[in-house]
């Protein structure tokens, strides 16, 4: 990779040349520049820093203030990665919220926002991509409507249906001049059809290996929330027993 700063522009190049993109969460500055040296291009400072740092149980208590905060926190690492964050829950039910609270996530330091929902947050996107703001999509399982699903989280686009509902939402994000579209969730077969379709990168997490790219929560990546794995993560460290093991260990040197 270059050395130069990482763009939306960039990330659009990297669809175009069939190059894979990387993307991780990051919510502080240390995680920010530890992700950043590994040459990790895309960066989300994702509102499920609600579960994985704040201990809720979802993340539809996420407020904009949290939002705001780690975002300060992971731009002042200032990443050679472009670096996005989450719109949380109700902080875009209209046009004009949706564009001021993007706002003060770029006043925060994030390169773009990311919203869910497709066909029915249009308005919004073409609203904050108005504004001058970057924005990348969301669609598949929807975080913030857990509760609306009984609190389970559900593959999407298994049926006629979904696969349709799907193809929609892409394509209205397309229209209003997303991006890039994280596919969470999203049958293999129909994240594949969704990139093969449509111009803008797609990012999966548990959608299949055919998207343009993938994310991960990295705590999930690297285990430092043993508590609960996704079932589509394969941990590549065992990072939370690593650190027991070295309190335990330090412990017991200053106790004998």
């Amino acid at each position: 990779m270059s050395p130069s700063k990482i763009t939306v522009e960039a990330i659009r190049a990297m669809k175009a040349r069939g190059e894979k993109v990387a993307a991780l969460t990051a919510y502080d500055y240390p995680m920010t520049r530890l992700l950043d040296e590994a040459g990790i291009p895309l960066l989300l400072v994702g509102d499920s820093l609600g579960m994985v740092v704040l201990g809720y149980p979802d993340t539809t208590h996420v407020t904009m203030a949290e939002m705001e905060h780690h975002t300060r926190a992971a731009a002042r690492a200032k990443p050679r990665a472009l670096l996005g964050a989450d719109l949380p829950f109700h902080s875009y039910e209209t046009p004009e919220q949706a564009v001021a609270s993007s706002r003060r996530l770029i006043a925060a330091g994030a390169e773009f926002v990311k919203a869910e929902g497709g066909r029915a947050i249009q308005p919004q996107v073409r609203a904050i991509i108005a504004a001058g703001i970057p924005f990348m999509g969301h669609i598949g399982m929807l975080p913030q409507h857990v509760l609306e699903e009984g609190g389970k989280y559900r593959i999407k686009g298994r049926d006629d249906d979904g696969r349709a509902q799907l193809l929609d939402d892409a394509a209205a994000l397309v229209e209003a001049g997303a991006f890039a579209v994280v596919l969470e969730l999203v049958a293999p077969l129909v994240a594949k059809e969704i990139t093969a379709k449509f111009p803008i990168a797609t990012i999966g997490i548990g959608s299949g290996p055919d998207c343009d790219g993938q994310i991960l929560v990295t705590f999930d990546l690297i285990g430092t929330f043993p508590w609960f794995t996704p079932k589509f993560v394969k941990p590549a460290l065992n990072a939370a027993e690593q650190m027991r093991a070295a309190v335990r260990k330090w412990k017991e040197s200053i106790c004998e």
